[in-house]
């Protein structure tokens, strides 16, 4: 049986690496001026950060 706290790494390490390559979206849609994309990967972003 998996126990809460190897539960609870694994739930982070996903968070992080989703945060991760959201940043890397973000920074790539900003670079080529895709103005609606920016905004719905910072309003995910949000939403993952709250």
């Amino acid at each position: 049986m998996i126990n809460q706290k190897t539960v609870e790494s694994a739930r982070q390490a996903h968070r992080n690496s989703l945060l991760q390559t959201l940043e890397h979206r973000l920074e790539v849609a900003k670079s080529k001026g895709q103005t609606a994309l920016v905004a719905q990967l910072e309003a995910e972003k949000s939403y993952y950060t709250k």
